[in-house]
């Protein structure tokens, strides 16, 4: 069990703000924490890492890693962090990088196995790709065998293809490791693939917390499918108006009325739902 309650000073784009956390983490779960750029996403993961300071009380399995008299040093907190720039050691190979670690040539050897790495382990890290630099930092981040992995959208720089391996590499290890995972993230389908519940920030609060389901769909009533976009253009053709609305990586054409055309404002953002409707669904070859 991790019991977090802490409160911090922040400075984001809305001037002074707090993060106030109080959570309550089962051993083994796999949490995703989502929210606006600023609302102190990293900042709680940086704090649970030792990176920053902070008031309150951090304690994990019985074991206090923050109270008022006591702060654990990065190193004693049994944690693995993989940020989105690999941070991984140029003139150490790939096996080197995770040996670094800890020298368990076993471990090294499984993880590399299981990532599909083990050809490359006498690499360079310059002469890797995006998605193998991503997959290595994973396996170091595992070496040490942490109770808590954190992940600050880690796989954020990468295509959809190497996106969707690498969550189910993270899940299969979270899993097999019986790892207590955090991760931030925007992905609403990488929140639903891989996290037990999610986390809801917004300036610093918990504004939300239960499972990828229930804060993902936001359907009411009787509707059908429910989206959040943004509005580029709103053109006219002949005599009807058509919002371009960006959704996730696809754009839409939707009519809307002449009043909605006068009303809505080009990049403001908006919630788009249907009701009677009848999908096509098309499988790519």
């Amino acid at each position: 069990m991790i019991k977090i309650d802490i409160t911090k000073k922040l400075y984001g784009a809305v001037g002074e703000m707090s993060l106030d956390i109080n959570l309550n983490i089962k051993k083994g779960e796999f949490i995703a924490i989502s929210g606006k750029s600023g609302s102190g996403k990293t900042t709680l993961l940086r704090v649970l890492a030792g990176l920053e300071d902070a008031n309150g009380d951090i304690e994990i399995d019985n074991r206090v890693w923050l109270s008022k008299k006591k702060i654990l040093p990065t190193q004693k907190r049994e944690i693995g962090f993989l940020f989105q720039d690999y941070a991984l050691f140029p003139n150490m190979s790939v096996e080197d990088n995770l040996l670094f670690v800890k020298k368990d040539k076993e471990l090294a050897k499984y993880l590399l196995e299981v990532t599909e790495l083990t050809e490359l382990k006498n690499r360079l890290p310059n002469s890797l790709s995006g998605g193998q630099k991503q997959r290595v930092s994973l396996c170091r981040a595992l070496m040490s065998r942490p109770k808590l992995l954190l992940l600050d959208e880690p796989l954020s720089a990468l295509d959809p293809t190497m996106r969707k391996k690498l969550q189910n590499e993270i899940l299969l290890l979270h899993k097999e490791f019986n790892i207590t995972t955090i991760i931030v993230s925007h992905d609403p389908s990488e929140i639903y693939h891989l996290a037990d519940r999610v986390v809801v920030l917004e300036l610093g609060k918990i504004i939300n917390i239960g499972t990828p389901k229930d804060i993902l769909l936001r359907t009411t009533g009787t509707q059908k499918f429910s989206f959040e976009g943004e509005i580029l253009d709103i053109i006219k053709v002949d005599v009807i108006y058509i919002a371009i609305i960006s959704i996730g990586q696809q754009l839409v054409e939707v009519v809307i009325s002449q009043r909605e055309a006068k009303t809505l404002k080009i990049g403001e953002k908006l919630q788009v739902s249907t009701k009677a409707f009848s999908p096509n669904i098309l499988k790519y070859n």
